[in-house]
């Protein structure tokens, strides 16, 4: 079956074919000039008269019979400021644009239920995806065709053959776009509690062949080409080896934690994970730093640290939660979404890189010879802005090379340098509160409050829950996100997920019984809000078509939202006996077989929450 997608992959490569155009006035105006958004706020002076994603503006789309263009991106997206520079600022784009569509900027950020559908829609019509993210739509909310990053010129040709089309054969093209919506849309309706003997171990067995047919074995990590921290993938995999210890296991998640925190994916002078890596072997990042990688791999790092009882683990857990609260911490006691890849100069990278003109200037002859061979800095430069710091070479060997035990004593100075040069460089902030992300953070610091047995950890996760019930919770709802007391959009169904699940976490570490009561509102309020038996929503009131159902939520750089819940839902269903909610979400955690067969890597926490509830009940 092939209809709609097809035709959609046929039809992209047709825009860039040669068209009549002619360009009108606009009555369109920019709308997101002093937007709370940082990113939003950014666009707010190109000359493209961008509008926010709501109900008036696709009724203007459905009005005018105009195609909706949707970009979306997020603050510390390089490209994102790439497109922006060379296509949004461009005049004749903007006229374009303007003219002929509704053009509306989204910050995936607070739209991420929006994002997530418009980039698994690009990723099965077009075979890829990423930010800036750019998806035109009908105005009845269907999707029709989409691409991340274009140059100038493509981009303009592809505006004037679609709007030619569109006036053209706009019957058509609708027909294509609901065709499309269809066929990528299908639910799972089979809803029952009675689970497959077996079934849990059968499927984990199975994400495992998958994961270690992916696995890269001499670098760690999965995949040729980029690298993420894949914590879904890798957390499913720390579970599995503590249930069932495996050499071959082992030496893979061993390699990739060190890895991860030795070479460039790590801040190897402030700690904190960089969002991902561009080459094979953790070398050189995409350099935004976000608070949801970090949160998530501050808990891997934990877990690794009980299951393997290591100390280094331990040490780059602390180093992660003790960078989020220098750097990342607001003062209202909640965290910042994200660090911008570009630095205010408009250099990548900038505010990490060293020339060696400047080292020069700011360490003594033995620190350099140090931090030389410790991050291998002799040579050309990695990158236009200068070295990126990865460790080559422990401190130890470095002091057998060069034969003097000061080694650790300059290289530690020249750390302490450094930091103190780079603290006075500035980097733009994303410092909007998002729930999700805070969710995130507050499990993180909860675990490390219970495991280091930490005050100052405890009062962290404290302070997060404070600020998410008291600012985040407004009528027995969660908002989004808040920027200076401005609310940004309705919460989502990750929110309320991994809300809970911060909550929950607490409660491990606090057991306060006002929370347990607010734990029991967010579970019932996810399902009532997010699931019936056409599957799951991601937001409520969606104006996009697409997506209206699923039957099982994919892990993405983020778990499942809805198998966080399931698994969340079992537990407190256990604990209040909750017969309701317990049939309620063995019915959803028995769905979607055969993409947990066919694709186990991409469902790892769905997988594992049903392995644990089958271990559970044959204890």
């Amino acid at each position: 079956m092939c209809v709609g997608g097809c035709r959609l992959r046929t039809f992209i490569i047709s825009l860039l074919l040669f068209s009549t155009f002619n360009l009108h006035a606009s009555t369109l105006i920019n709308k997101l000039k002093k937007h709370a958004s940082p990113y939003l706020a950014m666009h707010g002076t190109d000359p493209v008269a961008w509008q926010e994603w709501n109900k008036e503006s696709v009724n203007r789309a459905k009005k005018e019979g105009k195609l909706i263009y949707v970009s979306s991106g997020y603050f510390s997206c390089h490209w994102c400021h790439v497109m922006q520079q060379e296509s949004y600022k461009n005049k004749q784009v903007a006229k374009i644009l303007n003219t002929h569509f509704v053009p509306i900027k989204v910050d995936r950020e607070i739209h991420s239920a929006l994002d997530s559908h418009l980039i698994e829609f690009v990723e099965r019509t077009q075979g890829r995806a990423g930010w800036p993210l750019n998806v035109f739509i009908t105005p009845e909310g269907y999707p029709l065709v989409g691409m991340t990053y274009v140059p100038t010129n493509n981009f303009i040709t592809i505006l004037k053959n679609l709007d030619d089309k569109w006036k053209k054969d706009k019957e058509e093209l609708k027909q294509i776009a609901r065709s499309a919506t269809e066929e990528l849309s299908v639910v799972n309706k089979e809803l029952n509690e009675n689970f497959k003997t077996g079934s849990g171990v059968n499927y984990l067995n199975k994400f495992l062949l998958q994961a270690m047919d992916m696995a890269d074995n001499m670098a760690g990590g999965f995949g040729e080409q980029n690298k993420f921290p894949s914590y879904p993938q890798l957390s499913v995999m720390l579970k599995a080896y503590k249930a069932s210890p495996d050499d071959e296991l082992k030496q893979f998640l061993v390699l990739t934690l060190n890895k991860m925190a030795s070479q460039g994916l790590y801040d190897q002078l402030d700690g904190g994970f960089f969002r991902y890596v561009v080459d094979p072997v953790w070398q050189i990042p995409h350099f935004e730093k976000m608070l949801y990688d970090n949160a998530l791999l501050a808990s891997l790092y934990i877990e690794a640290a009980i299951i393997f009882n290591n100390k280094n683990y331990e040490n780059i857990a602390k180093n992660t939660l003790d960078y989020l609260l220098n750097v990342f911490r607001s003062p209202q006691g909640a965290y910042i979404a994200s660090l911008s890849a570009v630095d205010n100069k408009g250099v990548e990278g900038g505010y990490y890189l060293w020339p060696r003109d400047e080292l020069v200037k700011i360490l003594t002859k033995k620190e350099i010879q140090a931090a030389e061979l410790i991050w291998q800095l002799e040579g050309a430069e990695d990158l236009e802005g200068g070295h990126h710091l990865v460790e080559a070479m422990s401190v130890n060997d470095a002091e057998q090379m060069l034969k003097t035990k000061k080694t650790k004593k300059y290289f530690n100075s020249a750390k302490q340098k450094m930091l103190t040069n780079r603290n006075k460089r500035k980097i733009p902030r994303d410092d909007k509160l998002l729930a999700a992300w805070n969710g995130l953070a507050l499990s993180a610091f909860s675990k490390a409050a219970k495991y280091f047995n930490s005050r100052i950890y405890a009062k962290a996760a404290e302070d997060i829950k404070d600020y998410i019930y008291q600012i985040l919770w407004v009528n027995k709802g969660l908002v989004r996100a808040v920027k200076k007391e401005k609310i940004l959009g309705a919460g989502g169904l990750e929110d309320y997920a991994y809300v809970a699940q911060g909550v929950y976490d607490w409660l491990e570490y606090s057991n306060t019984k006002k929370d347990r009561f607010w734990l029991q509102e967010l579970v019932h309020q996810a399902w009532k809000r997010f699931h019936s038996k056409k599957g799951w929503l991601l937001a409520e009131d969606m104006l996009l078509k697409y997506g209206q159902g699923a039957a099982v939520i994919a892990d993405g750089v983020l778990p499942s939202p809805s198998a966080v819940l399931i698994n969340l839902s079992l537990k407190v269903a256990e604990k209040n006996k909750d017969n309701v909610l317990k049939k309620k979400s063995l019915k959803a955690l028995n769905v979607g077989h055969a993409d947990l067969v066919s694709q186990p890597f991409w469902y790892a926490s769905q997988i594992v929450t049903l392995f644990d509830y089958q271990n559970s009940i044959n204890r």
